[in-house]
C-alpha cells in the first residue's frame, strides 16, 4: 500500500513576486567577447584560498561538510575575520546558536571584527530580505538544516527544507554576485545530510577529515567548478581555533620511530600538493580461527588486494597473522600509488626488518605481481629530496629525473623492492 503524503501548493510563475514574463534573451560570442581579469576575494589564509583554487569567486556558493565539533564553524568565523578586515562586511547567519554563543567562539579564536554581522535567523525569506538589503561581501549560513521556507509544511532538516532552501540561496547567491558559504552536516556514513542533489547544485564542496582525537584536520575539496578537485588543506586544531599548517609533510613525519618494522614513508600527492605520509604495517598470529583485517587511512578493498599478491606471487604466509594497516597522522590516502608502500611495510613487518630510515617507496602494485607508474613522479621524488630522504623505489616505467642528492631506483616487480627495502 502506497503512503500517502501531503504537500502544500506551490507558487505559480505567473503570480506572486516572481515575473510574469521571461527575462530578455542575452547572446554572448564566446570568441569576440571581452577577455575580464578573473576576480577573486584572497582571504589570506594560503592552505584554504589554494583548496579553492586562488579564492573565493564571487557568485559562488561552497558547501563546507563534517562531522559535530570538526571545526566548520570555527574555519567558517576565521575566513570571515579575514575576509571582513580586507574587502568589507560579512554577513553571518547563525541558525544554531544564539549571538552571545557565537560571539564567545569568535573572542576564542581572535575573529572580534566590528566588520561580521552576526543574524540569527532561521526563516529563509527573512535571510534573503536581510541579505539583498545589507549587500555584504560574504554570506556563511551555519547551517542549511536549520534554515526552514514557510511555504513548506515539513520540519527544518528534513529532505524537501534541505532541497528547497538550498536551491534557493544558490539562485540568490548567483542572481546579487555575493559568495555564499553554507555548513551541512555529515551523517553517520560520512555523507552530508540530506539530497545528494545538493552537491550538484553547489559550485565547491569541501570535507573537513579528521577526528576528535588528532590535532590535525584535512579540509578536501571534492568537486570545484573554480579550481582542482582532491585537494587539500592541513590544519592544526590549538586552543585559539584552527591553524594551518604549511608543511605537513614535516609535521606527519616528526614522529615517526626509528629502525622500527613496518614503517614505510610513501610521497603521495593530493591535488597539486605532494606530501610525504607515514605508512604503517603490524602483523602477528592469530589467536582465533580467523585471522583480522583491519586498515585506517587506506582503501580497504585494495589493502585487501594487496594482502593476496603477498600471499599468491611473493609467498609470504599471511592466512594466519593478524594484520593492521594504518596511514599516520589520520589522514586518509586513496591513490593507488601507495600499493607499493603498503606492500613493502606489511612484508617487512612479517619478516622483522626495518626499512631504511631514508628510503621512500611509491608505485601502484597490479595483480601480477608487478609495479606500474605514477602520475607526477617528479613532484614526489623532489618532495622526499627536500626532506632529506636519499633513495627512492619507484616504477621503472616511469621516466623521473635525476635530482641531486636523492639515488633513483627503478624496480618492476614487488619481489625487486622487497629484496632492496629489506636487504
Amino acid at each position: 500500500m502506497e503512503e500517502i503524503k501531503e504537500e502544500a501548493p506551490r507558487r505559480s510563475l505567473s503570480t506572486g513576486n516572481l515575473a510574469s514574463k521571461p527575462a530578455a534573451l542575452q547572446k554572448m560570442d564566446l570568441a569576440e567577447g571581452e577577455e575580464e581579469q578573473e576576480e577573486r576575494l584572497a582571504s589570506g589564509m594560503e592552505e584554504f584560498d589554494r583548496i579553492l583554487g586562488g579564492g573565493i569567486v564571487p557568485g559562488s556558493v561552497v558547501l563546507v561538510g563534517g562531522d559535530p565539533g570538526v571545526g566548520k564553524s570555527t574555519i567558517m568565523l576565521e575566513i570571515a575575520n579575514l575576509i571582513s578586515s580586507k574587502f568589507g562586511p560579512v554577513l553571518y547567519v547563525s541558525g544554531e546558536e544564539s549571538v552571545k554563543q557565537t560571539r564567545m567562539r569568535a573572542r576564542r579564536v581572535g575573529a572580534l571584527s566590528s566588520n561580521i554581522y552576526i543574524l540569527p535567523e532561521v526563516n529563509l525569506e527573512k535571510i534573503e530580505h536581510a541579505i539583498e538589503e545589507f549587500q555584504p561581501r560574504l554570506v556563511i549560513i551555519d547551517s542549511i538544516q536549520a534554515i526552514y521556507r514557510s511555504d513548506l509544511s515539513s520540519a527544518p532538516g528534513t529532505i524537501s527544507q534541505v532541497r528547497e532552501c538550498a536551491g534557493s540561496l544558490v539562485y540568490f547567491a548567483k542572481a546579487q554576485n555575493i559568495p555564499l558559504f553554507i555548513v551541512g552536516h555529515v551523517t553517520k556514513d560520512g555523507s552530508i545530510a540530506g539530497p545528494r542533489v545538493l552537491e550538484h547544485m553547489v559550485d565547491t564542496v569541501l570535507y573537513f577529515e579528521g577526528d576528535l582525537h588528532h590535532q590535525f584536520r584535512i579540509l578536501r575539496a571534492v568537486k570545484n567548478r573554480f579550481g582542482s578537485t582532491n585537494e587539500i588543506g592541513v590544519f592544526e586544531m590549538k586552543e585559539k581555533g584552527l591553524v594551518e599548517v604549511k608543511n605537513p609533510s614535516e609535521i606527519f613525519l616528526a614522529e615517526r620511530p626509528k629502525g622500527v618494522a613496518g614503517s614505510v614513508v610513501v610521497p603521495c600527492l593530493e591535488g597539486t600538493r605532494p606530501l610525504l605520509v607515514e605508512v604503517q604495517a603490524l602483523l602477528g598470529s592469530s589467536s582465533l580461527g580467523v585471522s583480522r583485517r583491519m586498515v585506517s587511512g587506506f582503501e580497504r578493498g585494495r589493502a585487501s588486494i594487496i594482502f593476496a599478491i603477498l600471499e599468491k606471487r611473493i609467498g609470504l604466509s599471511l592466512a594466519n597473522q593478524d594484520i593492521f594497516v594504518n596511514v599516520a597522522g589520520g589522514v586518509k590516502i586513496e591513490e593507488p600509488a601507495m600499493d607499493l608502500g603498503v606492500s613493502v611495510a606489511v612484508a617487512s613487518s612479517f619478516k622483522n626488518k626495518p626499512v631504511p630510515q631514508d628510503m621512500v617507496v611509491v608505485g601502484e602494485v597490479g595483480l601480477a605481481g608487478e609495479v606500474r607508474g605514477v602520475t607526477q613522479i617528479d613532484k614526489r621524488i623532489k618532495e622526499a629530496a627536500r626532506l632529506g630522504f636519499k633513495y627512492c623505489l619507484f616504477p621503472k616505467n616511469n621516466t623521473a629525473k635525476k635530482i641531486k642528492g636523492i639515488e633513483l631506483k627503478g624496480i618492476s616487480k614487488v619481489e625487486e623492492a622487497l629484496k632492496i627495502a629489506l636487504a
